[in-house]
């Protein structure tokens, strides 16, 4: 060991490794460009908190003011519904409306009243009520009755028919309840006319007609001509007086038969039927009008349909 080993080891602590001088010696040295000689790392400076900061930060309000011309401004939403109309046309929406919602409270009133029991507006104004409600808005309480209906009710009907060569001819029978049941069988939405017109215009007319064809109420000669303007509806629909015919008279008749009972059931009924026939009743000039506004009102139906599919 030469003096220079003897005074390394003597500045060396007793805790620090022993490196040998050779060691030492022949290790690269390092470029102060090399990758590995980094600057030393300086401390960030703490920036001040933003609430000790005199200056005002980005963005914040003391910067940019509400009125300022950074402010960008909302898009107007355009006017919808009633409020997009002029005013001429706001008034004449306004009228229908209103005359809408009276026309509707007036008509529940009145039924109100019609199926209300008795009391001073109905005894003062039950002849208002009455022509109001009859025969088409007629309310009764036979859906909760606890002895439903049990006879099938068929109603017929056959014209008595001036051709268009001047003869007279009877024709026959036409079922017209059966063409309203084969209308509503397999038939998923059937119409309202289909299901009750006939129906509840002969129940109008039995319950105001006796056994001998007299009126037992005021709203016997009303109930007598809607079922013959039906009943005229219904044989021109079926053109039962023919080309070139016209109808003259009608008559009417109804088959009533009991519905039997179950065959668990000890219940015995009769299975013959029971006819009612009634009067001819000539057809008057009225009745044949409204016959030929309904078969153009059918005709127009049907047209509508065609060229809905046709589209």
């Amino acid at each position: 060991m030469d003096a220079n080993d003897e005074d390394s080891n003597a500045r060396r602590g007793p805790d620090e490794p022993e490196n040998d001088a050779a060691s030492v010696r022949d290790a690269p040295r390092k470029s102060p460009k090399s990758p590995d000689h980094r600057p030393p790392r300086e401390e960030p400076t703490p920036s001040p908190h933003p609430s000790e900061s005199s200056e005002p930060l980005v963005g914040s309000p003391a910067e940019v003011s509400p009125s300022g011309p950074e402010r960008i401004a909302e898009p107007v939403q355009p006017a919808s519904g009633i409020a997009a109309l002029t005013l001429p046309y706001q008034i004449a929406v306004a009228l229908v409306l209103a005359i809408v919602a009276v026309t509707t409270c007036a008509h529940l009133g009145l039924v109100f009243l019609h199926i209300a029991p008795s009391n001073t507006l109905t005894k003062q104004h039950g002849r208002a009520v009455d022509e109001w409600v009859y025969p088409e808005f007629e309310q009764n309480w036979k859906l909760f009755a606890p002895n439903p209906l049990q006879q099938n009710i068929a109603v017929q009907a056959r014209a008595e028919v001036r051709t268009a060569d001047g003869e007279v001819r009877t024709t026959g029978w036409y079922d017209l309840s059966a063409l309203d049941g084969a209308a509503i069988d397999h038939n998923p939405v059937p119409s309202h006319t289909q299901q009750n017109e006939l129906r509840r215009a002969w129940d109008f007319y039995t319950a105001t007609h006796d056994g001998e064809h007299r009126a037992t109420s005021s709203r016997g000669d009303l109930s007598e001509r809607y079922v013959r303007r039906i009943v005229v509806m219904r044989l021109d629909r079926e053109q039962a007086g023919g080309p070139g015919g016209e109808l003259e008279r009608i008559q009417l008749r109804s088959r009533t038969t009991n519905v039997q009972p179950p065959e668990w059931s000890e219940e015995k009924v009769s299975d013959k039927p029971v006819v009612r026939e009634l009067p001819w009743w000539s057809v008057t000039d009225d009745d044949r009008t409204d016959a030929a506004a309904d078969a153009a009102g059918a005709d127009r139906a049907v047209t509508g349909r065609t060229e809905a599919s046709a589209g």
